[in-house]
């Protein structure tokens, strides 16, 4: 069978673009071939990583994260424009995935960033990926901003969560979507705590979970604090650009993973999100080929 080339977009989202691997693997083992990617944010690197040929490095890794882990890569700061820094977790990935200039990756690849202060895209097609990365993931109050020649970058999910337009596109290619801010869906949530005591399990958990609940918003949501009141309010926003992008260009596949799948930092649930990402598309790819078979437009 004559493999279907796609272009791929990822979505912003946080620890829940882990699921975007699974929706990779998935989409190759269907018998797709991936020819472009796009991303914002989390999909910014889980796509250049794809592009560079290094997900698999990147996934072994970030399945033996526990939650002691990512404690250890949160590199706090007093500044007034973030709580991290970023410069732990990517000093941790570039000691095992080398930096490399885009226009040097296996496929066209793009990665976008906010330019805050001319309130415009910047779309990053050559360069480092890193750079482009960190700028890319700049979540704002949480990561600090980007320097970025005479301005600065933040998240690409604030203007653009789903950069369908940016993407490279070839004659005939099906057009892949991975939507993070799908409906929720009262996901219940099993925390695992790999390798390390009950007792400092339960100590690391309670610091962890009180950062998480600083940083997102709560299940009541009439006793926000600040922080809170920010994600939520950028959630409901970034929710409402996904839609709108998907219904302006109309992807023939797209693959929603819950808002409420994860929050923010739950990197150490890898193999679950990743699970997640795999099923979601396995379900959505039976149901594409059903469609097709129906119309008479397989020319596979």
């Amino acid at each position: 069978m004559m493999k279907k080339n796609i272009a791929l977009v990822l979505s912003s989202g946080g620890s829940r673009g882990l699921a975007e691997i699974g929706v990779i693997n998935e989409l190759e083992e269907y018998g797709f071939k991936i020819k472009s990617v796009a991303g914002s944010s989390i999909g910014s690197l889980i796509g250049g990583l794809y592009a560079m040929g290094h997900l698999p490095a990147y996934t072994e890794w970030v399945k033996t994260l526990n939650k002691k882990e990512i404690w250890g890569l949160m590199d706090f700061t007093m500044s007034i424009h973030g709580l991290l820094k970023g410069d732990k977790a990517f000093d941790k990935m570039k000691s095992f995935i080398p930096d490399m200039a885009i226009e040097k990756m296996n496929i066209p690849y793009a990665a976008v960033a906010t330019d805050i202060i001319n309130e415009k895209e910047i779309v990053f097609t050559e360069g480092s990926f890193y750079e482009a990365v960190r700028a890319s993931v700049a979540i704002p109050t949480v990561f600090t901003p980007v320097k970025y020649k005479d301005t600065i970058l933040v998240d690409g999910g604030v203007l653009n969560p789903i950069p369908i337009d940016y993407v490279a596109r070839t004659k005939d290619d099906i057009l892949v979507v991975v939507n993070l801010y799908g409906d929720r869906a009262n996901v219940v949530r099993n925390a695992k705590y790999k390798g390390y005591n009950s007792k400092y399990a339960e100590y690391v958990a309670g610091i962890f979970n009180s950062i998480q609940k600083f940083i997102q918003s709560g299940s009541d949501k009439r006793n926000l604090g600040y922080l809170a009141l920010l994600s939520a309010t950028s959630s409901a926003m970034i929710h409402k650009l996904s839609k709108q992008s998907i219904d302006l260009f109309k992807p023939e596949i797209v693959i929603d993973i819950p808002l409420d799948a994860a929050s923010t930092f739950d990197f150490y649930r890898a193999d679950e999100l990743i699970e997640l990402g795999r099923q979601a598309a396995k379900e959505v790819l039976i149901k594409f080929d059903n469609l097709k078979f129906k119309h008479g437009t397989d020319n596979s």
